[in-house]
């Protein structure tokens, strides 16, 4: 049977893009039935960007956006330009000959005018498929833990705390090189660009009846529009449950990195999950009283070897990391595991291989 094949075009050929790009190509190596990969245009603003990302990532070629939209092959779209041209560029998409599937980056569009111009749109073209880019619901440790919130077992919501907290752009060095996420919200800020993704999870916990009952905001620099958020918290409000919370979302937490995190409370326990240690989410319930940990790793389906089930999130990337410091002979690590450490482990190994030897003796003296 011939394998499935999806002919694939970019708009949009960034920082986000890369990641899209690798995600499509390690397809192949997780997922037995995967469709083949045909990488064929790619489209951004900046002919030079395109034309190194094309060539850099294996795309048959570059072009504008007239270019683009006009051809007859590609039938799968990644929409990843800045948030202002997402509607411009998925109604665009949508109009193209062969299309099947759009992948749009999140937030989807920078007003209300275009969130119901891309409702019309989403009727009209009802048999394309459109995706948009909450990775976090495809987690494992967050798609476990939906399941066991939707079960029931720790009844109504009471309350919930979310967060989503990013330091990076205490540096003016980092805000300069990314004006098209500091302009305004919608369009921009921190609640649009880190918050969204909060907000997708507690609407996939709690329904999509929530009414934000007010806002704050704080942080200021001469370089970052008054507009534009770089800390702000949502006072959120569910109108089937009448859970009431509080969502954050922020630029300019030091020592953060890039932490999402979310907490439920409910009348018979309550359920938390942190991407700072993704392979896991904890509940509680009243009846045992105490906090259980439930250790979830790469569980995804349909069920591969590669990885096994069993492997901590981010295992892969750390083995990456190591084919690239063994490929490139980069030397600035702290600890490189040549031989002669992985002998000194050896010998640790038979150590205590001895030592216990030793205490089963011991033991049934």
């Amino acid at each position: 049977m011939e394998q499935e094949k999806a002919i694939v075009g970019f708009i949009g050929s960034g920082g986000i893009a890369r990641s899209h790009a690798y995600s499509l190509n390690s397809l192949r190596y997780f997922y037995n039935d995967a469709p083949a990969i045909l990488p064929s245009l790619v489209c951004s603003a900046t002919a030079r960007s395109r034309e190194l990302f094309a060539e850099r990532f294996g795309f048959a070629g570059s072009c504008d956006l007239d270019e683009f939209i006009s051809d007859s092959e590609i039938d799968t779209v990644f929409i990843l330009g800045p948030n202002k041209v997402h509607y411009e560029h998925l109604k665009a998409v949508c109009g193209m000959p062969a299309i099947r599937r759009i992948y749009l980056e999140k937030p989807v569009c920078s007003n209300q005018e275009e969130e119901k111009a891309i409702a019309a749109l989403a009727l009209q073209h009802s048999g394309i498929k459109i995706q948009v880019g909450f990775q976090y619901l495809f987690s494992s440790a967050v798609r476990e833990a939906l399941s066991f919130w939707k079960s029931g077992e720790l009844g109504k919501p009471l309350h919930f705390d979310l967060k989503y907290y990013h330091g990076d752009y205490l540096n003016k060095d980092y805000r300069s090189k990314r004006l098209t996420r500091l302009t305004p919200a919608p369009d921009g800020g921190a609640m649009a660009d880190l918050g969204s993704h909060a907000i997708s999870l507690l609407i996939a916990f709690l329904g999509d009846n929530l009414h934000i009952s007010g806002a704050i905001q704080a942080g200021s620099y001469e370089d970052v529009p008054e507009g534009s958020d770089l800390f702000s918290l949502i006072s959120v409000y569910d109108k089937v449950s009448g859970a009431a919370g509080t969502l954050a979302a922020s630029r300019i937490s030091s020592g953060t990195g890039d932490s999402l995190s979310l907490e439920l409370y409910a009348e018979k326990g309550a359920l938390r999950y942190s991407s700072d240690r993704a392979d896991y989410f904890e509940y509680y319930t009243g009846e045992s009283d105490i906090w259980h940990r439930k250790v979830v790793g790469s569980n995804y389906k349909p069920v591969t070897s590669f990885p096994s089930g069993h492997v901590p999130a981010g295992w892969l990337r750390a083995m990456i990391h190591a084919h690239y410091v063994f490929l490139k002979e980069n030397n600035s690590e702290t600890v490189i595991p040549g031989i002669e450490h992985g002998l000194a482990v050896q010998r640790l190994v038979t150590q205590t291989a001895e030592h216990l030897g030793n205490f089963r003796e011991f033991r049934i003296k």
